[in-house]
Parts: structure tokens; C-alpha cells; sequence
């Protein structure tokens, strides 16, 4: 198991460091940039290993296709699906797979129960929040309020906006390897037994 364990990681990890040379959608750091650097204030805020996961992965969606449908050229049309589903392929678990696939829906939420918030939104973020749907309706607010994974997806995103600093020292790829290998071995191990 471990072996398969290993190539796992290793392709996981290799997407994610290929993306040191793509644009973060007109943000000034790249993409390995804003991944490393929402999984550090994952890690600062003390949150689990599969929410730092999450937040290192949470935009894999945009990376895996390049000739994926895109959104005018803000990224790649439901990339929050599409990465989950990756993710799930991998043997990641349920929960990192939901977190990721939730960090969109979390933005829809925040514009519509915060409007402030939409204010504060990059060009990019205001651009992609179209093709994702817009601000969510008060039923889906309500619907998505009481998801049990709710507080982390919010979190996710909080982490998610902050990961755009030009220049912040963080964490490498590799310091990562550990606590994503221990991971899939974890649900693996939670496959065979279930």
C-alpha cells in the first residue's frame, strides 16, 4: 500500500508544483504561491490536517486540463467540482473533497449574508463570482448554513482571500508530503475497514 501511497502523493504533489509557472488569474502570485500560502494561514489558524489539505489543493481544479472549458479566462468552469472529484480519485477523504468543493459556494454565500464583502472582492474574484452563479438566494443561504462542514468551509475561504501576498515566506511543497501521505494512508485504511 505504501508504494501506491507514495504515487499518489507524488502526482498530487507534482500538479500543484507545475503550477509555479501559472498566473493566478490577475492576482500578483502564482498559482503554487496562493496554494502554499492558503494552506500557511490554515496552519497558523490551527486547523486540522485535512483542512490544510483542503486549503493547499483548493484550486487543483484549475490545473489538471489545460484545455478545460473556461470562465473568459478567470479559470476553469466549476474547478471547485472538478477538483474534488480529482481529489476524491486520489483517496483523499470525503471531508477534504467537500471542503474543496465548498470554498466557491462559501463566496456566493458571504456576498449575499455580508454585501460588504463583495466590495472587498479582487476584479478576478468579482469576475468568477458570475460564472459560479452569483450571490446565493436566501434558500440556498439557509441551505448551505446548515451543511456540517458550514464554519470550515468559511474558513476555507477566509484563508483562501488572504493567500495573495506578494513575497510571503511560507512553508515549501515538500513540508507537506508527510501530512498528506499520512492522510490518504488514513482513509485508505478507513476504505478497507468500511
Amino acid at each position: 500500500m505504501r508504494t501506491d501511497i507514495d504515487a499518489l502523493a507524488d502526482r498530487v504533489l507534482g500538479v500543484l508544483s507545475a503550477s509555479a509557472e501559472s498566473d493566478y488569474i490577475g492576482e500578483d502570485v502564482n498559482q503554487l504561491e496562493h496554494a502554499l500560502q492558503a494552506a500557511h494561514f490554515a496552519r497558523e489558524a490551527g486547523a486540522s490536517d485535512a483542512q490544510v489539505l483542503a486549503a493547499l489543493t483548493h484550486d487543483i481544479g484549475h490545473l489538471l486540463d489545460p484545455e478545460a472549458p473556461s470562465m473568459a479566462g478567470l479559470g476553469v468552469i466549476d474547478h471547485e467540482r472538478v477538483g474534488a472529484d480529482y481529489l476524491r480519485a486520489q483517496g483523499f477523504s470525503e471531508s477534504v473533497a467537500r471542503l474543496v468543493e465548498g470554498h466557491v459556494q462559501a463566496k456566493r454565500y458571504l456576498t449575499f449574508a455580508k454585501p460588504a464583502y463583495a466590495a472587498r472582492l479582487s476584479e478576478a474574484s468579482r469576475g468568477t463570482l458570475e460564472w459560479q452563479g452569483g450571490p446565493m438566494d436566501a434558500d440556498e443561504a439557509k441551505a448551505f448554513e446548515a451543511d456540517p462542514l458550514f464554519g470550515p468551509i468559511l474558513a476555507m475561504r477566509t484563508w483562501d482571500e488572504r493567500a495573495k501576498v506578494v513575497g510571503l515566506e511560507v512553508l515549501g511543497l515538500e513540508g507537506y508530503r508527510a501530512c498528506l501521505v499520512a492522510h490518504l494512508e488514513e482513509t485508505a485504511r478507513a476504505d478497507d475497514a468500511g
